[in-house]
Formats: structure tokens, C-alpha cells, sequence
């Protein structure tokens, strides 16, 4: 069985990230969404929370997506996709910025776990303006991130910076 793994903070998931889970989940047998539970970073959400948002949002938004799961994880990517057997690492861009910071990661990421390749995947042209960051900043002020994000993600995004 061919699995893959899709790292990422996801705080929160956006469209962005479910049509990369929707395109790379056709390219293997098991596509595993790891959420990085980073204690450099103070995220909205928890790990947990991200984890059960994404969960909901693919059942939702890719009900025929059924090889996908989601898991959290701490450390290093490489290690979680090793400790799981992966095959590769898919990486989504949304532009030459992207391209540059992934690419150094997949040359440390070749360097760590030669066996491991990683796959990077563009974003759709609808979704290549989408950041996490941005959504969180949009959703702070009030905005709208209806057209950005699954309608659960935006009513905890809500509810957790009480707004609207």
C-alpha cells in the first residue's frame, strides 16, 4: 500500500488545503494529513481541534475521498512519514516563494530520509491567494472568509475571536 503524507499547521484549513488533499489522495492507496502540533508557534487552535475541523471539512467538502485520515504529530516530518512507512511527502505551492522555501525543506528532507520523496502539488488557481495567516488576520476584523474556508471552520473561527 502506497501512503502519503500531507503535513501542515492547518490553523485553520482552507480550500486550499482540501484540494490539495482531494488531488493527492488520487495519487496513492492512503494519503495521511498529519497536523504538526508545533510548540514554536501559538496556533488559534490546538492540534486536536485542527485535527477534528479537517476531519469534518473533508467529510463535507470530498465526501468521496475515503482514503484519507488525519493524525497530529510532534518533531519532524520525516520521521513522522518514516514512523508511518510513507512513501513521499506532498507539499502544496502557491507560488515561486513557495517553490523556494519547499525546495530547501525537500533537499533537507531527502538529506534526513533518503527514501522518502516529496511531491509538490499547485494550488488551483482559485485557492493560490488562500493563507492560513491571512484568513486568521481577515476573520480578527470581522471579514468575510465564507468563499476561504468550509462554513464549520468559519463559525469556529468566529466563535473563537468572537466576532460577527
Amino acid at each position: 500500500m502506497r501512503v502519503v503524507v500531507y503535513p501542515g499547521s492547518f490553523d485553520p484549513v482552507t480550500y486550499g488545503h482540501l484540494d490539495i488533499i482531494r488531488r493527492a489522495a488520487r495519487l496513492c492507496d492512503r494519503l495521511l494529513v498529519g497536523v504538526l502540533a508545533n510548540p514554536r508557534k501559538e496556533p488559534l487552535f490546538t492540534a486536536n481541534e485542527r485535527a477534528a475541523m479537517l476531519r469534518e471539512s473533508i467529510a463535507e467538502t470530498n465526501p468521496e475521498v475515503t482514503t484519507v485520515t488525519v493524525e497530529t504529530f510532534r518533531g519532524l516530518t520525516v520521521d513522522f512519514a518514516r514512523s508511518r512507512e510513507a512513501a513521499a511527502i506532498v507539499r502544496g505551492l502557491r507560488a515561486v516563494a513557495d517553490f523556494e522555501a519547499e525546495r530547501q525543506m525537500a533537499h533537507f528532507n531527502r538529506r534526513l530520509a533518503p527514501e522518502v520523496e516529496t511531491i509538490m502539488l499547485v494550488t488551483a488557481v482559485e485557492q493560490a491567494y488562500l493563507s492560513s495567516t491571512l484568513v486568521r488576520e481577515i476573520a480578527s476584523f470581522g471579514g468575510d472568509v465564507s468563499g476561504m474556508v468550509p462554513a464549520l471552520v468559519a463559525r469556529r473561527l468566529s466563535v473563537r475571536l468572537r466576532v460577527g
